[in-house]
């Protein structure tokens, strides 16, 4: 049987040269190599290119490494978690590219499986696909995305046993599992080490043949960052309840829901067991539970992808980033709720980019816009410059192309009804007159 060689965080960091790509798992502070980003950050190694969802938190793993200057180039899918990140892209301190989090996910897996790329729906007409190949497969353009693979690669597993074999606590697999494939030198850093055999089979997620070092470090509730406890302090307005309220109303028992961040995430305070509503979130959980009542966070719950700690209902799987993506992409979410900056008369969506604004971050949002068989958008009618949202063309950066298929702000109800939009109820508090008003785009009404 192999037997991987133990060394320290120390050790490992000195296996990082100049210039190399490093992949790094972990969503958010979540299954976050932390003591070997922590590590490398005590080096001088510099001019590294960063792959990982997002670069930390201000001053946590990867967010270390950028405030020492060592990032050349940063590769995620959210950078809007770590202020410090989005204003070193925008002053142009470090080389960027955003890649939307299920492609990031498939793209390195492809790498890691040896396959030279894909083409995804993903992305398609919007300006993350510039530049890049499409083709028209089955009616749909996709875009053409490069595997990737990294020189090195830091992951967090909960245990391993001395040949390699890991297993991840909750929803701790999201980019681990992939990334552990992908370069050519993998650490993987772990709370507990146990002798072989000792980890059932069935229970093993990434197998010993691709880990090259073992790292022991325990986690503690300061290196989880905002994951590291849940806040009581929520206050919600009226109308941002409305909302939830009536984002509920559309949703069927039985059916697989994914919550977006902001407003969306309401609807699940919302939800109870005789709702029969089986919530999926993209960095690997399905059957997510309300918040702890406890205040307990990520060292005894799952997050969800806001990062937050939730609580699992009866009959919860966790899976990794890249089944997630499968189940969106493959058509096995039935509706997803959304936050949105902008939806057009033709149903487009913008909902993850303000030039200027310090937004930088498309997260799962593509695939889900692109994926989930029924999307449902809810924001406030108008910016608070009176502005309307709801517009004749989005001219902001476009999320996905004809996509959205109900809009619910504080004002009023819109449903894409044979194409168009259709104003389908006024929301309590709001007149006719008034959407009349606020309203940029041309609709159509059936009102009831």
């Amino acid at each position: 049987m192999k037997h991987v060689p133990q060394i320290t965080p120390q050790e490992a960091a000195a296996l990082v040269k100049d210039d190399d790509t490093l992949l790094q798992g972990g969503f958010g502070m979540t299954g976050n190599p932390v003591h070997l980003m922590h590590a490398l950050a005590e080096t001088e190694t510099k001019n590294l290119t960063f792959i990982g969802n997002n670069v930390g938190e201000p001053g946590l793993g990867g967010g270390r490494l950028l405030r020492n200057g060592q990032i050349k180039k940063m590769i995620g899918s959210f950078f809007t978690s770590n202020p410090e990140a989005v204003k070193a892209a925008q002053n142009g301190d470090v080389e960027y590219e955003l890649i939307p989090q299920g492609t990031l996910a498939e793209a390195v897996r492809a790498g890691g499986a040896g396959i030279g790329g894909f083409y995804t729906v993903t992305s398609a007409g919007t300006e993350i696909a510039e530049g890049r190949e499409t083709k028209i497969i089955n009616g749909k353009e996709m875009v053409f995305v490069p595997g990737i693979r990294g020189n090195v690669a830091f992951i967090r597993a909960w245990k391993a046993d001395t040949a390699g074999n890991l297993q991840y606590r909750m929803t701790e697999q999201n980019f681990n599992r992939a990334f552990a494939t992908a370069a050519d030198l993998v650490i993987a850093e772990v709370e507990e080490i146990v002798e072989v055999g000792e980890i059932a089979a069935e229970n093993i997620h990434t197998q010993g043949c691709y880990i090259d070092y073992l790292v022991q470090a325990h986690t503690t509730l300061e290196e989880l960052g905002s994951s590291g406890s849940v806040s009581k302090s929520k206050v919600v307005s009226e109308k941002r309840m409305n909302m939830a309220k009536r984002a509920l109303a559309e949703l069927q028992k039985g059916e697989v829901v994914n919550l977006g961040i902001g407003i969306p995430t309401l609807v699940a305070d919302l939800i109870t067991e005789e709702h029969g509503i089986i919530l999926h979130t993209e960095n690997g959980m399905l059957g997510v539970g309300p918040v702890p009542e406890d205040g307990g966070g990520a060292m005894d719950y799952p997050v969800n992808a806001g990062k937050i700690p939730v609580t699992a209902l009866p009959g919860t799987s966790y899976f990794d980033s890249t089944d997630s993506f499968a189940m969106i992409r493959g058509g096995h979410i039935d509706t997803a709720v959304m936050g949105g900056l902008q939806v057009d008369e033709a149903g487009n969506l913008a909902n993850w980019a303000v030039p200027g604004e310090p937004l930088l971050g498309v997260g799962g949002a593509m695939d889900l816009a692109s994926g989930a068989k029924k999307l449902i958008i809810t924001m406030m009618h108008t910016e608070r410059d009176g502005t309307s949202k709801i517009v004749p063309v989005c001219d902001l950066p476009l999320t996905a192309l004809k996509s959205v298929d109900v809009v619910i702000t504080d004002l009023a109800v819109f449903k894409y009804i044979d194409g168009k939009l259709t104003l389908t109820e006024v929301m309590p508090g709001a007149t006719l007159e008034e959407v009349r008003e606020k309203t940029a785009a041309k609709f159509e009404e059936r009102l009831s």
